[in-house]
């Protein structure tokens, strides 16, 4: 683990990772949502001061998580702002369950996958080799080079040159939609 050694890219990959989820699972155990903000960012203060003692064997997300409802019923238990609630395990917990939500979310999201996988199929097979084997296959751009036979130049070129391409035709799409959206208005 990187970040126990000290590396801020690390840590900030961490943080950006999970940040939006921990603020989330804290404002359904409370109303607060500033207090909220400040318990999760004291979580990740906690891990980069004593980033040397963190176990190498722990679930991530799950640690993470723990941590956040610990310190909000720290938060409860001493703080003056939560006069009504004593304790958190007796409050409600204020997330509300919605599946429709969730397929609306997920429906838009397979289109907008749907509508990439189109771009992508529609790339230079050399672009979307690359593509796939920096993205799918998680390799460096050195990898790829050997893998293609290419230089480093050449292979940063291949990649530079498909999202290039998919950027354009995400834009194209994008101007399209908007254009017939606000013609009908």
């Amino acid at each position: 683990m990187n970040l126990k050694s000290g590396d801020e890219q690390a840590f900030s990959k961490l943080f950006e990772k999970y940040y939006a989820d921990l603020v989330r699972y804290g404002n359904s155990l409370c109303a607060h949502s500033e207090r909220v903000q400040d318990c999760v960012q004291d979580v990740f203060t906690d891990i980069w001061v004593y980033r040397a003692n963190l176990s190498e064997q722990v679930c991530i997300k799950a640690y993470l998580l723990s941590s956040v409802r610990k310190r909000i019923a720290r938060l409860y238990q001493r703080d003056s702002f939560f006069k009504k609630e004593q304790n958190i395990d007796t409050t409600e917990f204020l997330f509300d369950f919605s599946i429709e939500q969730q397929l609306i979310e997920d429906e838009v999201t397979a289109e907008k996958v749907l509508k990439l996988n189109t771009y992508i199929n529609n790339l230079p097979s050399r672009q979307k080799e690359a593509l796939f084997l920096r993205y799918h296959e998680q390799l460096s751009v050195n990898q790829i080079a050997e893998i293609m036979s290419v230089n480093y130049q050449s292979a940063t070129n291949i990649l530079f040159r498909a999202i290039q391409k998919l950027r354009s035709e995400w834009k194209e799409n994008l101007v399209i939609l908007i254009f017939l959206t606000t013609s009908f208005i």
